[in-house]
């Protein structure tokens, strides 16, 4: 029974090794979703006005304004932007963010992927490996954008974007990303990019009238890159804090699961020590009833 008792031990130690590893992991990704989901509540009200802003003055724009960026035009070729992680050891979040691009391609686009015309721009470590891989036509220039976030570098990959589709080398451009509710819960989206959505008139609901300076062409040519420079970084700073919540809640969950288990290896650890001094025990008596005899 010695020989079972050290296998007991050494798992023992194993997972409490392991628990120490998912305990820390979860500390340090607390610290960070704390950091990411300051930086996304700021964010959200000024990015939701601005989209609400660009989508007014797109819906209210004249017919003879050039909006390049606005143009609806049959959708022959598809760029979807993937925003997934970097590192893994974050529960279903990169799965299901690769698993919901998979889905929009096969219900949207099927017709446009069988030809070849569905590229990814995979931002994220994660994202990038799996679609290499599997053969898909991959922008391999942003994927490392977590490496040192900010403004600058995100904007970079929307301008390729808004560039790719104004000079008609794409027709549309979908962003594929994990909106950041809680650190328990995040939602899984599939949204327009570009063309920019027009708002769509109610009876009840008047077009908006606005006074435009300067005048609504060089406004509208100034305004719409910026605001969608912002758009695409929101949606990256809602991954970004998606990621750290998703795997403070997979470490939390591994470090309850490591609890567990060290019940169960601890009661088969006193069930083989109490076999074993029964075993000894045993022996001893029949080894002295052996001597008396």
């Amino acid at each position: 029974m010695s020989g079972a008792l050290k296998e007991v031990r050494n798992r023992i130690k194993s997972v409490q090794s392991t628990q120490q590893i998912t305990k820390a992991m979860k500390m340090v990704s607390a610290a960070k979703l704390r950091r990411a989901q300051d930086a996304i509540t700021q964010m959200r009200p000024y990015a939701k006005k601005l989209q609400e802003m660009l989508s007014n003055i797109v819906s209210s724009s004249e017919g003879d304004i050039s909006l390049d960026l606005a143009a609806e035009r049959p959708i022959e070729k598809v760029l979807i932007i993937v925003v997934t992680s970097d590192r893994g050891l974050c529960g279903g979040y990169n799965s299901n963010l690769i698993k919901l691009t998979k889905q929009t391609i096969k219900d949207k686009y099927a017709v446009q992927n069988s030809k070849g015309n569905v590229q990814i721009l995979p931002i994220g470590k994660k994202g990038y490996e799996h679609f290499t891989k599997n053969g898909v036509k991959v922008i391999n220039t942003f994927w490392d954008i977590f490496t040192q976030l900010s403004f600058d570098r995100v904007q970079a990959a929307a301008k390729y974007a808004m560039k790719e589709f104004a000079a008609k080398e794409v027709d549309a451009v979908e962003i594929i990303y994990s909106e950041f509710k809680n650190a328990a819960s995040q939602v899984y989206i599939a949204e327009s990019f570009l063309p920019v959505q027009k708002v769509q008139q109610t009876e009840n609901k008047k077009k908006s009238d606005f006074i435009f300076e300067p005048e609504q062409s060089v406004l509208i040519a100034e305004l719409m890159p910026k605001i969608l420079n912002t758009q695409l970084y929101k949606a990256i700073l809602d991954a970004h804090a998606s990621e750290h919540g998703a795997r403070m809640t997979a470490m939390d969950k591994a470090s309850d699961n490591a609890n567990e288990l060290l019940k169960s290896l601890k009661i088969s650890y006193n069930r083989a020590r109490q076999a074993a001094i029964t075993t000894e025990l045993t022996e001893i008596v029949s080894g002295a009833a052996a001597l008396k005899g």
